[in-house]
């Protein structure tokens, strides 16, 4: 009776009522935000630097490397020699290297160039096919899958670069031998393959580009010195060939005898492309986990001092970014609780105001048998009743924003959130100080209503 009697009463000025709903809708909305926001993208990005003491890459900004080649958020720094790393990689305090190798993309969808053990490391499983073996073949990520319907069997060409508008590399097409399991991390917004692949890709894509250059100059345009013949120039035609051959064996006979060291230096006849496909042997970034945790402190500054090579931590880098991202989040939750208190004082002002307006039917309550406990319950009745309407649309809203901002960071950085979520510790604190601003604003009125003179209000009415 109490509570449909408060609930009547709210909507005695709908205006104020509403005026008061909308602030406390508001900062609560924005607080059940930030939590959420904060709690899921702090799991995200400590839940993919698991098993990672130290990425090795280009140098460059180490927060960079470690968005690109973790997160892959970020382009990366760039590439470092494949050989120059395996030395890092196969050093007795390393327990795992897993080197990675970017360039390509398919409809946004980042191609990497990796081992097996990536997908170990992210603890997921080839829920249909199998592991890439072969050159070309891929598997992909469960997002990709549902989101492109690739299946099993599925041939695509990757695009290079990382937008999607980029040049497309029709000489090989990737075939999808591999899906993985869900893991909520970014192995399931990644297309993997071997680093051969990779390097197969791009060392045939320049080796191509190096044909149509040939092929075109077999007709070139006017005015290319070297290739315009007239009439009779026959004698020179043959002393050009004469030359070519005559640079073509002393280009033998001195790769006979490379120097001591030098590897992929021996050529046969024809195999040019062979030896820029060894000097192409670039990797973007080698993942490392150690077994002797003393390789953390002491590599990066070995690294920078004897190689062109950076070695980043993830876990400092991240820290970092936390503290910058925490002093907008922390911005934004003062602000909140600034209109938590600006909603507050609305309630205070509507429920006195109201007490003002009624008292003559408080007194009317009073003689018709309710107890003083009763008007003070009815005030404090309006105004919690008030404070959960204004939680429950508060929380509602704050996870329609969590669902428009998770689809333009999915669509932009493959990073999504899960507006279902529930952070039971944080949300129920939350809810907690929603009802302590309610019984404030309340206390003062529900006591003037508890002290109400019968007598005294009747004589003046």
């Amino acid at each position: 009776m109490i509570a449909k009697l408060a609930w009547k009463n709210l909507w005695f000025k709908p205006l104020n009522t509403v005026l008061s709903l909308v602030l406390l809708t508001a900062s609560v909305a924005i607080i059940s935000l930030l939590i959420l926001l904060q709690e899921q993208f702090e799991k995200q990005f400590s839940s993919n630097i698991d098993g990672v003491d130290l990425v090795l890459g280009a140098q460059g900004s180490p927060l960079q490397l470690i968005l690109s080649s973790v997160y892959h958020v970020d382009d990366p720094t760039g590439n470092i020699n494949y050989k120059e790393a395996e030395v890092w990689m196969k050093h007795p305090f390393v327990e795992t290297a897993i080197p990675l190798a970017f360039g390509d993309n398919y409809r946004g969808f980042k191609i990497v160039g990796t081992t097996p053990d990536y997908i170990k490391k992210y603890a997921a499983t080839i829920s249909q096919g199998k592991v890439f073996e072969k050159n070309f073949e891929v598997v992909i990520g469960s997002e990709i899958a549902k989101k492109l319907n690739i299946k099993i069997g599925d041939k695509f060409f990757g695009t290079h670069g990382s937008a999607e508008e980029g040049h497309v590399h029709e000489e090989y097409a990737y075939v999808v031998v591999g899906i993985a399991s869900p893991t909520g991390k970014v192995i399931d917004n990644l297309v993997l393959c071997t680093i051969e692949s990779v390097w197969a890709m791009h060392a045939n894509h320049g080796h191509d580009h190096g044909e149509e250059v040939r092929s075109s100059d077999e007709n070139p345009p006017h005015g290319e010195e070297g290739h315009v013949h007239v009439d009779g120039d026959e004698h020179d035609h043959e002393e050009h060939v004469h030359d070519e051959n005559c640079n073509h064996d002393h280009d033998h006979e001195v790769t006979e005898n490379p120097p001591h060291g030098e590897e992929g230096h021996i050529h046969e006849d024809g195999d040019e492309h062979n030896h820029d496909h060894e000097e192409a042997k670039e990797i973007t970034a080698v993942l490392i986990k150690f077994k002797n945790k003393m390789g953390i402190i002491s590599w990066p500054r070995m690294i920078a001092q004897n190689t062109k090579m950076q070695a980043a931590m993830p876990a400092l880098e991240i820290n970092r970014l936390f503290s910058l991202f925490g002093i907008g989040l922390q911005a934004l939750q003062y602000l909140a609780y600034g209109i938590m208190l600006i909603s507050g004082i609305s309630i205070f002002i509507a429920l006195y105001n109201r007490l003002k307006e009624r008292k003559y039917e408080f007194a009317l309550l009073r003689v018709s048998g309710a107890s003083r406990i009763q008007m003070l319950g009815l005030v404090l009745i309006e105004s919690l009743l008030l404070c959960i309407v204004g939680f429950i649309f508060g929380t509602l809203f704050g996870r329609l924003a969590l669902v428009m901002i998770s689809s333009t960071t999915d669509e932009q950085f493959k990073m999504a959130f899960n507006p279902m979520t529930i952070i039971w510790e944080k949300e129920g604190i939350l809810f907690l100080v929603t009802i302590f601003v309610g019984i404030l604003a309340a206390v003062i009125p529900a006591v003037k209503a508890y002290r109400l003179n019968i007598s005294k209000t009747l004589a003046n009415a």
